[in-house]
């Protein structure tokens, strides 16, 4: 018996002490899993990083939380008093844990009366440490909690603590830290804060979306009144001032705080997503770090980009408004200010609405109140019935299908970094970014890369091709032709003219010369690196869709003397003590097209801006300095597009509806010679009356006269891309948005004719593929009606078209 009862003793001892060896080894892993406290300066003082322009001026801060850090100086000794009293009431005497706290709330918890016992320094080093001590209840965030607290006693004092635990705490509405709280639920610093308001915000902490002064004021009247109560028993509030403040309402002046609107959010985003990259591989935390990141944007070509777009996307508007008001045009103006007035008699769009049945019913389809309806039972028809009857519903999907939308660039050519960027005409609206995002047809801005092909393959800008139309065998039994909106002369004409008039019959015939492949592969090399390029003959008059800042990257390429520069937004970064951390500007340039090839392409880009599609842009609002560019437009006037060119700045724009069975109605203003030119060019206006961009510099390439072949030019053509039926979608062919009432095409894009200039207009005869003479040009010219050294009209009709003057700056 004494013999088994020492051998139970001694298997009872050993089990025993490997328990305990055990639990030494568990409590040491436990106990180095917990977070080291020397991070907690860091941790409690973050400092968000900051998004700056290339002149200094603030984009954007890299936060998630509104965290505003004070001192305890800042801080009302009410909020103190209140704090401790309510949370902690022996905080200044315990180390860390309040071990008689924590057994009574062990026993008060076990008699079902749940009670927390934690410290403030516990608590915050929950607040701290979430993810390296968690929220679970188990026995190990216990411990790793009660380590770091001790760890956190040690090192720092309990004003210290304090000061750390209101930084730190949440407060909703991404309030974080007394200060923040303070603004938000009273609209005044911590420092101000009232006994009542103070025991407010503490009794908040003990669960902030149950006590939310905002949602349940009750609840929270109730809990401010028992701190005030806490506040009492310990002596830090006289009873007479209790009885006087319990019976208060809680006097809320709830505001919350919003960041500084930003002054470029599309841009702003694309710097975040890049930096999300680059921060995961070099491990630093954008939201603590308070790096400085120094970007390329210029802040006043900014602000002029984004007046630009807002006044002349608006105008546009109007004009869309007006004309899909009524069946038949309601006007039929080239005056955006007839167009402003008559806006605010028409009904905007409800002809088009009232043939577009089916468009409204597919838009309904996608609202949440369609999807709640449907999960309610009722069916498809129902549902329908019920929201077109909701016209806050119907209004609402409506205005986004038909609200106008815009985008603009500008890059330096010289070394590819972006200065201004508009991704939308209102971010709080559209979101969706439309330089970087939206990928559309280019129509014929995708020219120049057609023609840069070919003069790479040793075509001449003098060689002469036939304006006829041309068939080009697709395969399957399908063939594409392409036409043009003025017709078919049938005449000879140049290279050089297939490009400046935007000849979709010459663009065809050019592309066969060059090769589709040759072409394809040179839109790569020039910029568009990412978009999808369907190697099909359309291709050639821009039918792949591609993204505006691909397009800009383009252009850039042709203006730096045939060099391709990647765009970039990053300068540098610096931490919050000026040291650099990384730098990136220019990349190396690659040269993708020969200096004699680029001078080609150039001068003919000169001709759109002088004599071509593009003449708007110097006639309304850039009157002097080398300017060069490219109108688009692609079919049913789905988008409208243009591209300008200095030595030192390239500018895009694209005009047109998110959704692209929603069009500009008449074929005039429906041209990106006469809406997104109208962007660009107002943007360049400011930017040179304010001398944020240089114009006088001019590029290497020397001017020329045109290259001209035998067909008279009185007016410029309207330009328009001709689909490839094998990419045809079936909605850009339903019938029903055949419209009955639409206006004639208008032949002019950009030029108006002088009819007073009757002197009569000779053949231009072409020495084959052989350059006139200067005098011969000069005479051509004269012929024309043009000034033999610019290749402008001499008398021209007063433009009608210009912004409102009220928009004017």
């Amino acid at each position: 018996m004494n013999q088994r009862l020492g051998q139970a003793l001694k298997y009872t001892g050993l089990a025993a002490a490997t328990l305990s060896i055990l639990g030494a080894f568990y409590v040491a892993w436990v106990v180095s899993q917990a977070p080291p406290v020397t991070a907690l300066e860091n941790a409690t003082q973050a400092v968000p990083s900051v998004i700056l322009s290339s002149d200094g001026k603030q984009l954007g801060r890299l936060q998630q939380n509104r965290r505003e850090p004070v001192t305890l100086e800042q801080i009302s000794p009410w909020v103190v008093r209140a704090l401790i009293d309510t949370e902690d009431h022996r905080f200044r005497e315990h180390g860390g844990v309040d071990w008689l706290r924590s057994l009574k709330a062990i026993l008060r918890t076990a008699t079902g009366r749940t009670e927390g016992g934690s410290t403030i320094t516990q608590q915050l080093a929950r607040n701290v440490f979430p993810e390296e001590i968690g929220r679970a209840r188990n026995i190990n965030r216990k411990i790793k909690e009660i380590v770091t607290a001790w760890r956190i006693e040690d090192r720092y004092s309990k004003d210290e603590i304090l000061v750390a635990y209101l930084n730190s705490v949440p407060f909703l509405y991404n309030a974080v830290g007394i200060e923040a709280a303070a603004r938000t639920y009273f609209d005044k610093p911590a420092r101000e804060l009232d006994p009542r308001e103070s025991a407010t915000l503490v009794g908040m902490l003990k669960g902030t979306y149950y006590y939310n002064p905002v949602q349940y004021p009750e609840r929270a009247l109730e809990r401010r009144n028992l701190v005030l109560r806490q506040m009492v028993r310990r002596g830090d509030l006289s009873q007479a001032l209790y009885d006087s403040l319990s019976d208060e309402p809680l006097q809320l002046r709830f505001k919350r705080l919003e960041e500084a609107p930003e002054t470029a959010p599309h841009f702003t985003a694309y710097v975040r997503k890049w930096l999300e990259t680059w921060a995961e591989t070099t491990d630093h935390d954008l939201q603590r770090d308070g790096l400085v990141i120094h970007t390329t944007l210029d802040s006043r070509l900014q602000e002029a980009a984004a007046e630009a777009v807002e006044q002349q996307a608006q105008a546009l508007q109007h004009v869309a408004d007006v004309e899909w008001s009524q069946q038949g045009m309601a006007m039929q103006s080239r005056s955006l200010e007839d167009y402003a007035g008559a806006a605010k008699r028409a009904k905007a769009f409800d002809y088009f609405w009232r043939t577009r049945g089916a468009l409204l019913q597919e838009a309904l389809r996608k609202t949440d109140e369609y999807r709640d309806l449907r999960k309610a039972g009722r069916d498809d028809k129902a549902a329908l019935a019920t929201l077109k009857d909701n016209e806050a519903v119907t209004a609402r999907v409506r205005n986004a299908l038909t609200r106008l939308e815009a985008g603009l660039v500008a890059v330096d050519p010289s070394t590819g970094a972006v200065r201004a960027w508009v991704g939308s005409r209102d971010h709080e609206v559209e979101q969706y970014d439309h330089v970087a995002q939206a990928q559309r047809q280019p129509g014929s801005t995708f020219k120049p890369i057609v023609y840069a092909a070919a003069l790479q393959q040793g075509i001449p800008v003098s060689k002469i091709y036939t304006d006829t139309p041309v068939s080009i065998p697709l395969g399957d039994g399908k063939t594409w032709r392409p036409t043009d909106m003025s017709g078919s002369t049938g005449q000879p004409m140049t290279m050089w003219e297939g490009l400046v008039y935007s000849k979709n019959t010459i663009t065809a015939q050019v592309m066969q010369d060059a090769g589709l492949d040759n072409v394809a592969n040179l839109a790569r090399a020039m910029g568009i690196n990412d978009s999808k390029l369907d190697k099909v003959p359309s291709m050639a008059l821009g039918t792949s869709p591609v993204t505006l800042l691909e397009m800009a990257s383009v252009y850039a390429t042709i203006a730096d003397q045939g060099r391709y520069r990647q765009p970039y937004v990053v300068e540098r970064i610096t931490d919050k003590d000026g040291n650099v951390l990384a730098e990136f500007g220019a990349q190396p340039p690659k040269q993708v097209l020969s200096s004699e090839v680029d001078d080609d392409l150039i001068d003919m880009t000169r001709g759109v801006v002088r004599q071509g599609t593009g003449t708007l842009v110097r006639s309304r609002f850039v009157p002097e300095g080398d300017l060069a560019g490219k109108t688009g437009t692609t079919q049913k006037n789905m988008d409208g597009w243009f591209m300008l060119m200095t030595p030192k700045l390239v500018t895009g724009a694209w005009v047109g509806f998110n959704d692209q069975r929603v069009t500009m109605r008449s074929s005039y203003w429906g041209q990106g010679g006469h809406s997104a030119l109208l962007l660009v060019g107002d943007f360049m206006r400011r930017a040179v009356k304010g001398k944020w961009v240089d114009t006088k510099t001019a590029f290497t390439t020397p001017e020329r006269p045109p290259v001209i072949g035998m067909h008279e030019w009185g007016e410029a053509p309207e330009e328009v891309v001709e689909g490839d039926p094998s990419l045809q979608d079936p909605s850009m062919t339903d019938p029903t948005l055949a419209d009955p009432g639409a206006t004639p095409p208008v032949e002019n894009d950009g030029l108006v004719s002088d009819p007073a200039n009757t002197a009569p207009r000779q053949p231009i005869q072409a020495g084959g593929d052989t350059p006139r003479t200067a005098q011969e040009l000069g005479d051509a010219l004269r012929n024309m009606g043009r000034d033999p050294d610019t290749g402008a009209q001499v008398q021209r009709s007063p433009m009608a078209i210009e912004p409102a003057r009220s928009a004017a700056p």
